[in-house]
């Protein structure tokens, strides 16, 4: 039996995330424009986008499997602690005069590559801590508190590197996670024991699911180029301020470009559910990808930095309800025992794209030009709405009317049952969306 969403373990809990958010928000504006004072090269800082985004797509399968046998309040402590290790390096490197470009792209990865263990935990973590039934309320209270940070945060990274050097403020998140620590420590939560198939067995019981579930592999596999145009912007958008528009890291409006993003995904927050009680979500994800790339055109030619930063923020909200609504829909109709192992894997194969999409984006800016690299973003996100239209998207129904047989955890537009052990319980998330 869990606790509630206003108990002190739930609260501290939050607390301690709400910590670490703010710290990588920093580090979010901090690590790409240390890259690239450091180098001055678009392929390099697409590069480190690269390496963010790639630990997901290497290590999204066994993790959820692996997190399942070490215990998810150990991983979540172990990864935290190794995570301030890996960031304070940073600072200290650069105290000795020792730091490199190739450890700022080994600390991109290494801690990349400790979230996805963290972010598995969390999806034993909630349920354990708050109980079944206040597994939406606080998943929807967690997802509000990283928006909100998500969008404060790089505006005020923006402020820190007008006072501050980019290491210092790496050396605030590493602070940032071992607070993060300290209140984790305090938080203690009991955890079923998970029969043992075979890690293999494991891994293959939510490969099948994403795969035989008709609506849940479209909508992820449409969510790749999605995901390609994500890292194309987010490892050009350093390189577009400084290029176009002269910003560097003292300037403010480089901050507000950061947050437009966090703001657009806000945004998006306010109307998915509405939109999806009166929308069919097919037709609702192939109207946000459309209007993603739509506005994706308009960051290709803007002349200012506050027409990108609107038409970045717009891009985010198109795009983050995309991400949402299959989110929902995913979660919706997945039988419990196969949470974690369904959404690692749909998170792995539609995250797949970010590292790609950075490092070809990179490529074609330092080869060719800024607009053609960000062209490659318009591009990708118009194959998703080609791959929706191939998917049949446009027929399938409202969420209300994705029922779940709970014999076969079969839905209504499912033709290909799901794995046979598939448990007698469904959860209904359709009110929520998800942490990122």
């Amino acid at each position: 039996m869990g606790s509630s969403t206003g108990s002190p373990p739930f609260t501290r809990f939050a607390v301690s995330r709400a910590v670490s958010w703010a710290g990588n928000s920093l580090t979010l504006v901090a690590l790409p424009v240390l890259v690239y004072q450091r180098t001055s090269d678009p392929l390099l800082t697409g590069l480190l986008a690269a390496c963010e985004g790639l630990p997901y797509l290497l290590l999204g399968l066994p993790a959820g499997a692996l997190v399942d046998r070490w215990g998810a309040r150990r991983t979540m402590l172990v990864t935290t602690l190794l995570s301030a290790l890996v960031t304070a390096a940073v600072p200290l490197a650069d105290l000795l005069g020792a730091l490199s470009t190739a450890q700022l792209l080994l600390t991109a990865f290494l801690t990349s590559s400790l979230f996805v263990f963290f972010d598995a935990g969390s999806f034993g973590a909630v349920p354990a801590i708050v109980g079944r039934d206040g597994i939406g309320p606080a998943l929807a209270r967690l997802s509000g508190i990283s928006t909100v940070i998500g969008l404060a945060g790089p505006a005020l990274a923006g402020v820190l590197l007008t006072v501050l050097r980019p290491p210092q403020v790496l050396a605030l998140d590493a602070v940032s996670y071992g607070l993060s620590v300290l209140l984790l420590l305090t938080v203690h939560w009991s955890s079923a024991p998970v029969p043992r198939r075979g890690l293999f067995a494991e891994i293959g019981e939510g490969l099948r699911y994403v795969w035989d579930h008709h609506l849940v592999r479209v909508l992820t596999l449409i969510g790749v180029g999605g995901s390609l145009a994500g890292g194309v912007v987010t490892g050009l958008l350093v390189v577009l301020a400084a290029r176009r528009f002269g910003l560097g890291a003292g300037d403010l409006p480089l901050g507000v470009l950061y947050a437009a993003g966090p703001a657009g995904a806000l945004l998006a927050t306010f109307v998915v559910n509405p939109l999806q009680r009166h929308v069919a979500v097919g037709r609702l994800s192939l109207a946000s990808w459309s209007s993603s790339a739509l506005v994706l055109a308009v960051v290709v030619v803007a002349g200012t930095w506050w027409a990108a930063a609107l038409a970045l923020l717009a891009w985010q909200t198109a795009s983050t309800l995309a991400i949402l609504n299959a989110i929902v829909v995913r979660q919706t109709v997945t039988p419990m025992p196969l949470q974690a192992r369904v959404n690692t894997t749909a998170r792995m194969i539609a995250w797949g794209g970010q590292p790609l999409g950075a490092a070809v984006g990179g490529a074609v800016t330092a080869w060719s030009s800024l607009e053609a690299g960000l062209g490659l973003a318009v591009a990708c996100t118009a194959a998703s709405v080609v791959g929706g239209l191939l998917g049949g998207l446009h027929r399938t129904p409202r969420l209300a009317d994705l029922t779940t047989d709970p014999a076969t955890a079969v839905t209504a537009v499912t033709p290909v049952a799901a794995s046979s052990d598939a448990p007698d319980t469904e959860l209904d998330l359709r009110a929520r969306g998800e942490p990122s």
